[in-house]
């Protein structure tokens, strides 16, 4: 990626080859552009600019070459009856130790004695881990400046408007007055909700997404999309019921990786690298 940001788009250009496909992944982004059209806007630039150019051909490269900036995404197997998810000490396994059933969806003994990573699991549950999440939005001066509004810029004067101003935010400053010390910490709302992808009137399908929201920032700001964050995706087809808190699980776990060690991380409001929780 450093060798295509000093890479010029072609023979003479004042543009770089990262900064090119940067600028055109938010075009296609922006405007919505489906994947095919956007290779045929490629070809076409392709033709256009001095031969021979830098410019990307077609969208999977476009991509690769800044998927070093993504984020992390954990494809994590789980038993469709929602008994474990196949991660910690069940990693490893290709059947549930509780009712014994298979891991995968094909039964053939041939498939099954083949490369794991090549066998359909049953069900699959995505996580985006929420730690380095986070360190993009100290790494961001307007978001890390959001961070502290519920502490400097926050107008008390008895009314309620966000939950700084309800009684359980102040039952929490006194109940942890380290953690209440540092105005960076993050605090978070959690929500969850089924939904039907492919046909709202139907019921035979119920995708189970997570968000978690942050209060830090103002209330006009905190359930806005731009600042939602999703940790985990529930697929279906059936919904979790009770056995919800199986799939909670990574996210739990990070969780309490911020609140028992905390996490270092550059911020650039202030240009120091600080320890947050949450």
């Amino acid at each position: 990626m450093r060798k295509d940001a000093k890479t010029p788009l072609y023979q003479g250009s004042s543009v770089t080859k990262l900064e090119a496909d940067l600028l055109l992944l938010e075009l296609k982004s922006s405007n919505g552009m489906t994947d095919k059209g956007f290779d045929n806007l490629l070809s076409l630039l392709h033709k256009l600019l001095p031969n021979p150019n830098e410019l990307p051909k077609n969208t999977y490269k476009a991509k690769k070459m800044i998927c070093l900036m993504g984020l992390e995404v954990q494809k994590i197997h789980a038993y469709h009856n929602d008994c474990i998810l196949y991660r910690g000490d069940y990693k490893d396994l290709d059947s549930c130790p509780m009712c014994k059933a298979s891991r995968y969806k094909c039964s053939s003994a041939t498939i099954m004695k083949g490369d794991r990573n090549k066998r359909p699991p049953k069900k699959v549950v995505w996580y985006f881990p929420i730690i380095p999440h986070l360190k993009r939005c100290f790494a961001n001066t307007e978001m890390a400046k959001l961070i502290r509004w519920h502490a400097e810029d926050h107008l008390v004067d008895g009314k309620l408007r966000h939950p700084i101003d309800g009684s359980q935010w102040r039952a929490i400053n006194s109940r942890y007055n380290t953690f209440a010390g540092e105005i960076r910490n993050i605090r978070f709302g959690l929500s969850m909700d089924g939904m039907n992808p492919f046909n709202m009137v139907s019921s035979k399908h119920s995708t189970w997404p997570v968000t978690i929201c942050i209060y830090n920032i103002p209330p006009w700001l905190c359930m806005k999309r731009t600042y939602l964050m999703m940790p985990l995706l529930i697929q279906g087809p059936k919904q979790p019921g009770n056995d919800i808190d199986v799939y909670l699980e990574p996210l739990v776990d990070d969780f309490m990786i911020l609140w028992d060690e905390c996490v270092r991380v550059w911020d650039e409001y202030t240009s120091l690298y600080e320890e947050y929780c949450s």
